[in-house]
């Protein structure tokens, strides 16, 4: 039944957009420090000054003239992703695998020619993707190759983890799972899956796709829950160190595990979805207020803060 999962909502504090807008985002994101999040040049930036690791940026494209550097950027490097600096929802983002006279292999397998190539960049900098439509940038960086652990519940694409922040405290977390329907993002408004994690553990609990309660990925049909979730600790305390880095509040940190760099920070949202509770069949209200209930005000270490959220948050 759509929405099973909801049964007994109140029970369980679900967070409603008026709420999280009101009460977690206007009140913990000051506007100013926005940017940080929503330019992911300048997060990247911010991230390297706390030591957090991120895909490696080979280029920077803002403005149409840069694009005339752009091989000499590439001589060395067939695979390589393409986004917008101020996208969000992945959109504009585009995976190249290989590079051939014809123009740029797409992770599909279409060959994308140098024309679409460099009509998409110039949509990427009219502001086309981006928050808002605002002028933007083109960032041309390392392509993520996903652990292998990952492989039998992925169609394509790369799965990613987003872990809630609120002051500093991961409080809930799920894994997006790309599918036939998404058409490899990890996407769950485009058919991805989300898939809840215990924050003690690390393993993936309950998860939905297009709404419903599933237990096995629809295109590959493995199993999607009782997976260990690897550098699970270490992800945990990049998340709390973002409260930091940003000085946000209540925040979003999307993360990605490399085969070979292991865990990177993808990027930072300072307004996340609530689809994480139907993930986890959880409310985020009750941990929320869990957190305030503990700490009016705390000088806790992101290691400390982790410890007491394992603690903390059970398995429900």
């Amino acid at each position: 039944m759509k929405f099973q999962i909801f049964q007994g909502m109140d029970d369980i504090g679900i967070l409603g957009m008026n709420r999280r807008n009101a009460e977690y985002i206007m009140r913990y994101n000051a506007r100013a420090r926005f940017p940080l999040v929503d330019n992911k040049v300048l997060t990247k930036k911010l991230a390297q000054k706390f030591n957090v690791p991120t895909p490696e940026i080979y280029y920077v494209i803002e403005h149409h003239g840069d694009m005339a550097e752009l091989d000499k950027a590439l001589e060395d490097h067939k695979e390589f992703a393409l986004k917008p600096a101020r996208g969000s929802g992945g959109s504009g983002i585009i995976l190249f695998v290989d590079r051939k006279k014809e123009g740029f292999v797409r992770q599909s397998g279409a060959t994308m020619s140098r024309e679409e190539f460099n009509y998409h960049i110039s949509g990427i900098l009219s502001g086309i993707y981006s928050l808002g439509g605002q002028e933007d940038v083109a960032i041309v960086e390392s392509l993520i190759h996903p652990a292998e652990l990952f492989a039998e519940v992925t169609y394509r694409g790369v799965p990613d983890i987003r872990i809630i922040v609120y002051r500093g405290f991961p409080v809930m977390a799920m894994i997006r799972l790309p599918t036939r329907a998404s058409d490899g993002k990890a996407n769950i408004h485009a058919g991805a899956i989300g898939a809840g994690i215990d924050i003690k553990t690390g393993v993936t609990l309950t998860a939905v796709h297009r709404s419903k309660v599933i237990t096995h990925h629809p295109d590959t049909g493995n199993t999607i829950v009782g997976i260990n979730i690897p550098y699970w600790d270490s992800m945990l305390v990049v998340a709390s160190k973002a409260y930091e880095m940003t000085g946000l509040g209540y925040i979003g940190v999307d993360l990605v595990i490399d085969i070979n760099r292991g865990p990177l920070l993808l990027e930072l949202n300072a307004r996340p979805g609530l689809q994480i509770q139907i993930a986890n069949n959880s409310g985020l209200l009750k941990r929320l207020r869990s957190v305030d209930d503990a700490f009016s005000d705390s000088n806790l270490e992101p290691e400390e803060r982790v410890m007491w959220v394992k603690e903390s948050f059970k398995i429900t």
